[in-house]
């Protein structure tokens, strides 16, 4: 690979693969589930802490390993092929493409907020429940539009993230800026008036008290629309072999990109707050927080604008996603775990086929209609597997303690042990109390087990 890559470019990947449409969105069902400004500000607040204490222990690893694959590389090189092939599985079934599916999607629908004749077309095809709409054709045609500017070389790729990320991260600064400026009716004080009571309204309804198990339960709940929005950062480890200086670039691209975007996401539920009072982000249409927002702060324009601002936003979400992702599947190639069709580079030093594998897929996922239930369980599925990452230095250290670190956790073991509890508890929180988010994640990984098995015994023949 070619070291093409600054710090820059790496922060942009990732801040860009981060910001994508959750937060425009998840504010509306995670105040359905707490019913207060204090919860939700609160579940932010522990995302943060716990993504910004991963991305602190994953540079120990990137420092070690700095080479294409990334996470998929760190998860081998310590726990063994099985745990590797397992997490490149996942990735490729669901957690990287379910992503690519969902967030083009949701392109193709504040597309259609814009142009209204897409929303009101007939579908192209419906055969039951399963139709095929033009809010889809619009989806898949992003991702392989992207998929093919990224197969004409990394500069192509890099220069699109930068372009759109510095777009959006623009947007959404004046959005924060501009919400505070310009708020008419500030129901901040409003919203956080109820302190720690907590309450829910999951049918529109009517708001109920809640507290003991019921409340861990809407803790939990609420946790997977803050995590799914933070997630995607570790996409920058997968083209480590890209980056110059990886051992210290890697790193610094992790903590300085997550702890921007994560600031970002708190001052834009500030925005929330102060603008809208609680059954307005609880029930905004169709979970539109932000555009609800705009409309107060600007009227009908504002919600042009911030249209506008979710396109680009995640239109720059999916390059980061095509660009990174694959170059797991290359390497996994590498290391006969997946097809090996994946493993050439075109003329241009880019693995198009794997980027090709990896489009199609995602745009199959956009049409199958299920890449909504698929995204339920990737908060959980992604949890599991940050942890075991984590932990992995824990467990290096104490394997490999002469090894070369470059870069050694800062405040070791503190962070391991903030991101285990709170990831942990997240994981428990669910498995008891909304295990429909958990078990379908559990089946993904259990099937990766035979498959592993079956393409290592074809390896060995």
């Amino acid at each position: 690979m070619k070291q093409k890559l600054k710090l820059w470019d790496a922060i942009m990947i990732v801040m860009g693969s981060m910001i994508g449409s959750g937060i425009f969105i998840v504010s509306s069902d995670m105040m359905r589930q707490l019913g207060s400004g204090y919860w939700l500000i609160f579940v932010w607040l522990l995302t943060t802490l716990a993504t910004v204490s991963a991305a602190i222990c994953y540079g120990e690893l990137a420092s070690m390993y700095p080479r294409a694959g990334g996470q998929y590389a760190y998860l081998t090189e310590t726990f063994g092929k099985m745990t590797g092939f397992l997490y490149g599985w996942s990735l490729f079934t669901v957690i990287q493409t379910g992503t690519i599916a969902a967030v083009a999607v949701a392109f193709g629908k504040f597309t259609a907020y814009i142009f209204p004749a897409l929303n009101n077309a007939s579908p192209l095809y419906q055969q039951g429940n399963f139709m095929i709409t033009w809010m889809q054709i619009v989806a898949i045609g992003v991702i392989l539009a992207l998929t093919a500017i990224n197969t004409r070389g990394l500069q192509s790729g890099k220069v699109v993230q930068s372009i759109f990320t510095a777009a959006k991260i623009i947007a959404l600064v004046v959005l924060v800026i501009g919400g505070i400026y310009f708020v008419r009716e500030n129901f901040f004080a409003d919203n956080m008036r109820v302190g720690w009571s907590s309450f829910q309204n999951l049918d529109g309804k009517s708001w109920n008290e809640i507290s003991g198990n019921v409340l861990l339960g809407g803790i939990a709940a609420a946790m997977v629309g803050s995590i799914f929005s933070s997630v995607a950062w570790e996409n920058v480890t997968f083209i480590s072999g890209e980056v110059e200086n990886p051992q210290r670039n890697i790193v610094r691209a992790m903590v300085i990109g997550t702890t921007l975007v994560m600031l970002l996401y708190l001052f834009c539920n500030y925005v929330y707050l102060s603008t809208l009072n609680r059954d307005e982000i609880a029930f905004a249409a169709n979970d539109r927080v932000a555009i609800a927002s705009a409309e107060k702060l600007l009227g009908h324009t504002g919600t042009i604008v911030m249209a506008i601002l979710v396109m680009i936003s995640t239109f720059g979400c999916v390059n980061g996603l095509v660009l990174s992702g694959a170059r797991v599947f290359q390497t996994m190639a590498k290391d006969k775990l997946f097809l090996k069709q994946a493993i050439p580079n075109n003329k241009y030093a880019v693995p198009a086929k794997s980027l090709w594998l990896q489009g199609i897929w995602a745009s199959l996922l956009c049409l199958s209609g299920q890449y909504g239930n698929l995204l339920d369980m990737v908060s959980f599925v992604i949890v599991i597997f940050y942890m075991i990452t984590v932990l992995g230095v824990v467990y290096q250290r104490w394997r490999k303690p002469l090894i070369d670190r470059p870069y050694k956790t800062f405040l070791y073991p503190i962070p391991i042990i903030i991101y285990v509890l709170i990831g942990g508890t997240f994981c428990l929180l669910l498995m008891i109390y909304k295990p429909q988010y958990t078990w379908p994640g559990f089946i993904l990984i259990l099937l990766g087990i035979p498959l592993y098995f079956i393409i290592n015994r074809k390896d060995k023949n």
